[in-house]
């Protein structure tokens, strides 16, 4: 095993105000999280990530914060929070929290301070300019629906600078005194028991943005003060960064120019998510080999996040055109399905047309790939999404818990939002009570695997490699060898059955069998003779090694 936890957690994003309303005003709360637990512990959930937990007026989902210092009163208590951090703890999980200090919202004491005077003392804690900036329509995160980077504040007399919304003014982390506060804020939650954080917006906290500067500098060295910081107050903390960058600018944000791990612990792959829906739309593996091969490797210490559908739309930027066009063709064909002209803003189940083969397939070859898997609230269940909703929202439509009215999420006339109500996505057709029942359920399936995954250390923590042998264009075969033994994962994106000879790796099998698998197929001894169907799938244990 590992001695870092979180190379083999099983992470589960939720937004605490969508997933459990406990009191009937219609607000998922910390009491209603608590309450669900025990089915995050049977799912096999170790890491809870909670999406902004902080006071905020929600024009942006909570990423517009008013305070860091306590938590959002229409989910409870800071009380309720810290017996929210009891209760995970008694389970086993362990929660990390949003770290939004890119930006404020406007209406934090902060902002309001620095625009009604110059000499206020939180003036130098954004970032500002007295004539209008030449970069001033450059940069935009949100396409379509941002009009600029900088705007004009009355009051202030200057423009202020907001790489996001303009309700969002960035902090301006050259100022030491706003990197001091952003440590206190860290110490103050890691004080209080959250086991670390999922860092929002990384590239942009630490850009030393200038007026008209066109290629403004990057302060890494600001990463390594977080994370020293961050381990001073507690051993174990994890820093998991949002970092969408070129690859040969992801290594920065884990180690030092001298190879040191001593920035951030662990990071998303998009790279890795944009091959994997690739090969997917195209059913063809070589994708994902390509991005096993291409993506830099991190140093000891570090680890990669994998995902297939997070809390914010499918980024496909990193694809080429031609690329992007594929998997739109395939999963987003219709314009509302999609965002930002890069972005699909669906699940992915009714991503892939609710055929649970491929979905299988999919989280299969997720939860087997290098890194640390990450799965959004529902997914375990097949949650669809609501096109109806405005951009994001789509996907973060309430948990459905039952047939009960509003899929037993709440007692209220009115939830925070619609819950799914019609067709084969509607609550009373997909809920956790109704799958609970069925062991054949896609619930079952995850709990099942996720169990194997959880015996299977040498997955987060070991190496993984493509097989280098030729094979069918749709089959990925690829092994994780670790301390604890070596596994094979076979998995056919295509739809043919095929029977694939791997006994080149017979020597290095001592009893190989069958692990998991979308069937139970035929002994495994020799493996000249794998069969494999359509949107099949295997994990076979070559070997264990004693003590692994």
């Amino acid at each position: 095993m590992s001695e870092r936890w979180y190379d083999e957690a099983v992470v589960y994003c939720l937004e605490v105000e969508s997933f459990a309303d406990s009191d009937g005003d219609g607000i998922g709360d910390f009491r209603g999280l608590i309450g669900r637990l025990d089915y995050l512990s049977r799912l096999g959930v170790t890491c809870l990530w909670l999406n902004p937990v902080h006071p905020s007026p929600r024009r942006d989902g909570g990423y517009d914060i008013t305070d860091y210092y306590t938590v959002d009163p229409r989910l409870g208590s800071l009380g309720d929070f810290a017996e929210l951090l009891h209760q995970a703890g008694n389970r086993g999980i362990k929660v990390i929290i949003d770290l939004v200090v890119n930006h404020t919202s406007d209406e934090h004491p902060w902002f309001r301070s620095a625009c009604s005077s110059a000499d206020s003392p939180y003036r130098d804690w954004y970032v500002w300019c007295h004539g209008e900036p030449a970069d001033r329509y450059q940069g935009m995160v949100f396409p379509g629906e941002q009009r600029e980077t900088w705007t004009y504040h009355r009051g202030a007399h200057a423009w202020y600078y907001h790489r996001f919304y303009d309700f969002q003014p960035d902090l301006n982390v050259a100022n030491p005194a706003v990197r001091a506060e952003i440590k206190r804020i860290m110490g103050f939650w890691l004080q209080l028991g959250v086991a670390g954080f999922r860092i929002d917006a990384a590239p942009f906290i630490i850009e030393l943005t200038e007026p008209n500067a066109t290629e403004p500098r990057m302060d890494f060295e600001l990463l390594t003060e977080l994370r020293a910081h961050a381990s001073w107050r507690s051993g174990e903390a994890l820093l998991l960064a949002e970092a969408n960058v070129a690859p040969d600018q992801l290594r920065h944000y884990v180690s030092d120019a001298g190879g040191s791990a001593n920035r951030i612990h662990m990071l998303f792959d998009f790279l890795l998510d944009d091959r994997l829906l690739l090969a997917l739309a195209r059913r063809d593996a070589e994708p994902i080999v390509e991005a096993l091969r291409a993506t830099p490797e991190l140093p000891a210490g570090a680890q990669w996040a994998t995902f297939l559908r997070n809390h914010d739309e499918i980024d496909l930027s990193r694809l080429t055109a031609d690329q992007r066009a594929e998997v739109f063709a395939a999963f987003g064909p219709d314009e509302d399905m999609r965002l930002y002209g890069r972005g699909i803003r669906r699940r992915l189940a009714p991503m892939l047309g609710g055929d649970r083969r491929r979905l299988e397939l999919a989280y299969s070859l997720q939860f087997s790939l290098r890194g640390t898997p990450v799965l959004r609230y529902g997914e375990e269940i097949g949650m669809g999404d609501d096109l109806t909703l405005p951009g994001r929202e789509a996907i973060r439509t309430p948990m459905q818990w039952s047939e009960q009215r509003h899929g037993g999420f709440t007692t209220a006339t009115e939830p925070v939002r619609p819950v799914i109500a019609k067709g084969r996505y509607g609550y009373r057709e997909c809920n956790v009570t109704a799958q609970r029942h069925d062991p054949g359920s896609l619930l079952g399936w995850f709990e099942r695997m996720i169990r194997t995954l959880r015996e299977s250390p040498e997955v987060g923590a070991g190496e993984c490699t493509p097989v280098d042998q030729q094979l069918p264009p749709a089959i990925l075969a690829h092994r994780a060898d670790g301390p604890a033994g070596t596994m094979l994962f076979l998995h056919n994106l295509g739809t043919e059955r095929v029977l694939l000879d791997l006994s080149g790796l017979a020597d290095q099998a001592d009893h190989p069998n069958q692990v998991f698998g979308n069937q139970a197929y035929a002994d495994v001894d020799g493996l000249d003779k794998l069969e494999l169907d359509g949107y099949g799938y295997r994990w076979i244990r070559l070997r264990r090694n004693s003590g692994g």
